[in-house]
């Protein structure tokens, strides 16, 4: 799977290899209820080559730390984890509303920051789908149905506006044919993986790749956009490899 580089974004988490965490944490993150017994959990660290004892030793861990609930051998997410399940999944398909044209501007108000603070910001103005448009000055179309986040309110001023020329804005704001083509091939991957291992790293590379789609209105979008065909057979894709991830945890 070759995916093309222009749509790179270094302020999103990377995609590394997979640790004990790591694969306890996305195997009950695609469970409905997020729950397995610890035999299923180090089945699915073998595929990756875990030792059991890694696994058992990362899930105690994991319920130490508050991310996991431990019960008669039963691991689940804890209330925290759960959560962060539900808003991952609402992330991938944000609601919008009916465009009328605005374009919503956030400027930085906020003073001089350490490094750590500012690269927070920009990841959570990038996971909010907005762009730089020039240092300290984000902007998208106002189509999204959402509130303003603590981000928003706590560091920026915000204005709403119209550009004259919006096809253009948004060419300067996002390679668009870049994240299509990247689409097209995450498409392909997801109708014809059957790996389980493969199907790791398909389901990460496509909540990573949704996160950064700019979720515009379609007035302003390419002609066979393919986000949405992306979208359906992604969510076709893990609902039967989650059931192909419990038969093999359960044989």
């Amino acid at each position: 799977m070759s995916l093309s580089s222009g749509v790179t974004n270094r302020n999103l988490p990377s995609i590394q290899p997979l640790t004990a965490r790591n694969v306890v944490l996305s195997t009950l993150l695609g469970y409905h209820p997020p729950e397995l017994p610890i035999g299923a959990l180090i089945r699915v660290g073998q595929l990756f080559g875990i030792a059991d004892r890694t696994i058992r030793t990362a899930a105690s861990r994991m319920v130490v730390s508050g991310d996991l609930t431990a019960r008669d051998g039963v691991y689940g997410l804890s209330r925290r984890l759960v959560d962060r399940q539900v808003r991952q999944e609402a992330s991938l398909t944000p609601a919008t509303t009916p465009w009328d044209g605005a374009w919503d501007l956030a400027v930085v108000t906020a003073p001089p920051r350490p490094l750590a603070e500012r690269v927070a910001f920009r990841r959570s103005m990038i996971k909010l789908r907005f762009a730089e448009l020039r240092d300290g000055v984000w902007t998208r179309p106002a189509n999204l149905a959402q509130d303003a986040p603590d981000v928003l309110d706590d560091q920026c001023a915000v204005f709403r506006g119209h550009h004259d020329d919006p096809g253009q804005l948004v060419a300067t704001l996002w390679d668009l044919e870049s994240w299509a083509a990247d689409a097209r091939t995450l498409t392909d991957t997801v109708e014809t993986v059957r790996d389980l291992k493969a199907g790791f790293m398909a389901s990460a590379l496509v909540i990573r790749h949704l996160l950064i789609d700019p979720c515009l209105p379609t007035e302003l979008l390419p002609n066979d956009w393919p986000g949405s065909d992306l979208r359906r057979e992604y969510s076709a894709f893990i609902d039967k490899f989650a059931q192909r991830l419990r038969e093999y945890g359960e044989g």
